[in-house]
């Protein structure tokens, strides 16, 4: 089964991070994701966590719990 292409992505991003400290990666994402993506797949995302999205990395599900506190 294939990610959909939010989650797939959003695992591409945090990727990109595994060598940098958790609290600064999962920022460093979520100010990525608040700043590039469209408020819809922001939505479609934080949907996919709700629903479990067990296949997705821990750096990724961080930072869209992140995404839910007011800035």
């Amino acid at each position: 089964m294939s990610l959909p292409p939010h989650a797939r992505l959003a695992n591409e991003i945090a990727i990109q991070f595994t060598h940098v400290p958790a609290a600064r990666a999962t920022a460093e994402i979520a100010t990525h994701l608040h700043t590039f993506w469209e408020p819809r797949m922001v939505r479609d995302l934080l949907a996919y966590v709700d629903a479990g999205a067990h296949d997705l990395d821990p750096l990724a599900v961080a930072a869209a719990e992140q995404l839910r506190q007011p800035a």
